[in-house]
């Protein structure tokens, strides 16, 4: 890409639209300067120059969620650009995959139980424990009466543990009857109350999902 053909303004940035090139997925939107877009497409993987803290940051940096770029293109005046990556764990801070999910006149709650992980994910296993995860979190932020999981964040770590270790006994249990329906019945328990624990600790599943695929190299 020949950068001088990019009309930067007058803050020396450009907005990037960043868009999951499997699903089509808007994903984030930031901004670039000419450095840290020579960066990118030096690296291979995003870079962005934050007004806020006035430096160049890596996307994935800390959290290791980052973005592969698969293709860069720029709009017919030159002044904004569209970067398609593949995306490991989830783009926004919030856990999310994409930052875009939520409705105008949405509040961050609604918002969560209206996620359509079929929009966004193509309905994959990732987004069913993102969605999951979004209620259990909305659970613990916003409690509802008579709710399991408000009952499970109330007992505290040690309830949380104590059914952990239940639900793995009984997916053995039921593993060693060779029973199928079983085995699918108890191990749900065992991920969602896994899930609760994650949430206790304040960690998403994309987190847990980028250390599954770090484990791959």
């Amino acid at each position: 890409m020949n950068l001088d053909g990019i009309k930067f303004d007058v803050n020396g940035l450009v907005p990037a639209v960043i868009q999951d090139e499997k699903t089509g997925a808007v994903l984030m939107l930031a901004y670039m300067n000419r450095e840290s877009l020579a960066k990118t497409v030096e690296t291979g993987v995003t870079w962005f120059y934050s007004r806020s803290r006035n430096r160049l940051w890596q996307k994935g940096e800390t959290s290791g969620h980052v973005q592969t770029v698969r293709n860069i293109y720029y709009d017919c005046d030159a002044d904004s650009l569209l970067v398609k990556v593949e995306q490991t764990g989830a783009a926004c801070h919030e856990g999310t995959f994409s930052c875009f999910s939520r409705k105008l006149g949405e509040t961050k709650s609604e918002a969560a139980k209206l996620f359509d992980p079929e929009k966004v994910y193509g309905g994959s296993a990732a987004a069913i424990l993102q969605e999951l995860y979004q209620v259990i979190t909305d659970r613990k932020a916003n409690p509802k009466e008579g709710s399991y999981t408000n009952y499970l964040f109330t007992k505290g770590q040690d309830k949380i543990l104590k059914k952990v270790g239940e639900e793995a006994t009984e997916t053995v249990i039921a593993s060693k009857n060779n029973s199928k329906a079983e085995i699918l019945y108890e191990m749900a328990d065992l991920w969602y109350h896994c899930m609760v624990l994650l949430a206790y600790h304040g960690i998403t599943p994309a987190e847990l999902l980028a250390e599954l695929q770090s484990r791959r190299k």
